[in-house]
């Protein structure tokens, strides 16, 4: 690349950089946006923390745990998009989401030249959780109830990167599979995050002609859902940012995980997703 090219675009980017500066952004790093871009994704990471951002990595690993789960010929059941996990299916689970994922992740990440570290709930005690009621009995499927926010700035203050698996404790220390956007969301409000980051297979929120909708404020994503043009999987997405917002992160963005650097592009660009801010 052009040295001059280089140089203009470090100049452009000095604004965002600033504006980031000492803040928290956490970054949910789905199931379906993973893929051959991993090493790109930990380059990403390990930059914002080298400019001074303070990231934190929740990932998730649907996909991946249903494939598993076919392999050793255990039948996935869901109700309302929750995952049936009963005791055999909460092992895979962990096997999945512990043993392979975050782990990947963080090796990942390590090698870039940051020093990440993986968390599960039980880790710390850091993210409590209870059985989650209203859909039936999902089993140990669960919803978080506490993040022990001391434990994460104690990561931040030594410079090491969390990377998050969804895995709740609860009282009697047993294990709660958790919806990733749920925790990612939770740990956002948590920390009072300068940005939710839900990297997903989809460019952001889409407008009725299906054109992409560059920011909202809070009441006008509710009016959409309301109208039918927020629709389907979306509704938990845009609901998950709204409680992260709610909750204390100044804004959340849904956006493409798939396309290359679309973290730096967010960041240190005028966007590239649908931004939803309070209001």
């Amino acid at each position: 690349m052009d040295p001059a090219l280089v140089a203009a675009v470090l100049a452009e980017a000095v604004p965002y950089l600033g504006r980031y500066a000492g803040k928290t952004v956490v970054v949910k790093y789905g199931g379906h946006a993973m893929g051959a871009g991993g090493e790109t994704f930990a380059r990403d990471i390990v930059l914002l923390r080298r400019v001074g951002i303070n990231p934190i990595v929740v990932h998730g690993g649907g996909p991946q745990i249903s494939r598993m789960l076919d392999r050793l010929g255990i039948k996935s059941r869901f109700v309302n998009g929750l995952r049936v996990t009963d005791a055999e299916t909460m092992a895979v689970v962990e096997m999945v989401l512990v043993g392979t994922i975050n782990s990947q992740i963080v090796t990942a990440i390590n090698a870039a030249g940051g020093c990440a570290i993986g968390l599960t709930g039980g880790d710390g005690n850091f993210l409590r959780a209870r059985k989650l009621v209203g859909n039936g009995d999902l089993g140990f499927v669960g919803e978080p109830t506490r993040v022990d926010v001391g434990v994460l700035d104690g990561f931040r203050l030594a410079n090491m990167i969390p990377v998050i698996a969804p895995i709740g404790v609860g009282d009697n220390g047993e294990s709660f599979n958790i919806n990733a956007d749920t925790v990612a969301g939770a740990v956002a409000a948590a920390v009072k995050a300068a940005r939710f980051l839900l990297l997903t297979d989809v460019p952001g929120v889409l407008d009725a002609d299906q054109r992409l909708i560059p920011e909202l404020a809070a009441q006008e994503v509710r009016r959409l859902v309301a109208d039918g043009t927020i629709s389907g999987g979306m509704i938990p997405k845009v609901e998950t940012c709204l409680a992260a917002v709610d909750g204390g992160s100044e804004a959340a963005v849904i956006l493409d995980g798939r396309v290359p650097h679309a973290i730096l592009l967010e960041l240190f660009t005028e966007g590239a997703g649908t931004l939803i801010r309070g209001g």
